[in-house]
């Protein structure tokens, strides 16, 4: 077996690992059937539809020529670092953590310590343009979530609130 694409290679085999890792999962709730759908129809699906996705992509990688085999370049360490850290302490705002004593920060506040950690991925952020970013999805997040779907999660710290 020659690999002709290394990044579609691997990239295939991690869509197949994550697709059936889903539809493995969703086996644990009710399936149901087309007409009528249990909790665990929509993953099932999604997770079958992902791993023959992935299938069709490392096949590719098999067999159609790339330039240099499209070699896999070095980890970037510094913006895997700060997505990971921004959506660690997106949970924890958002939700608080009561094993350590920090209560809930609410939705805006969580949202805007997300954009501004994941913004710091970048080489060259900017204040000015991560803080309108932060304001829009904020805004956007409470008409969405809060005004339009009505649900019930504290927006606010309670400190605010009261």
């Amino acid at each position: 077996m020659n690999i002709k694409s290394q990044k579609d290679f691997f990239c295939g085999l991690m869509f197949m690992g994550v697709g059936t890792a889903f539809a493995w999962g969703a086996t644990t709730y009710n399936v149901g059937e087309g007409a009528r759908m249990g909790p665990g129809y929509f993953p099932l699906m999604l997770g079958i539809l992902l791993a023959v996705i992935g299938m069709a992509v490392t096949f590719v990688s098999l067999v159609v020529e790339t330039a240099d085999g499209a070699k896999i370049g070095k980890w970037a360490w510094k913006p895997l670092f700060f997505i990971i850290a921004g959506n660690v302490v997106f949970g924890i705002l958002l939700a608080g953590l009561p094993t350590l004593g920090v209560p809930a920060m609410g939705m805006v506040l969580a949202i805007y310590a997300l954009t501004f950690i994941t913004s710091m991925a970048e080489a060259g952020w900017k204040f000015r343009t991560t803080f309108i970013l932060a304001t829009v999805l904020a805004a956007g997040s409470y008409a969405a979530f809060v005004v339009a779907l009505k649900l019930q999660f504290p927006v606010w710290p309670a400190f605010i609130t009261g």
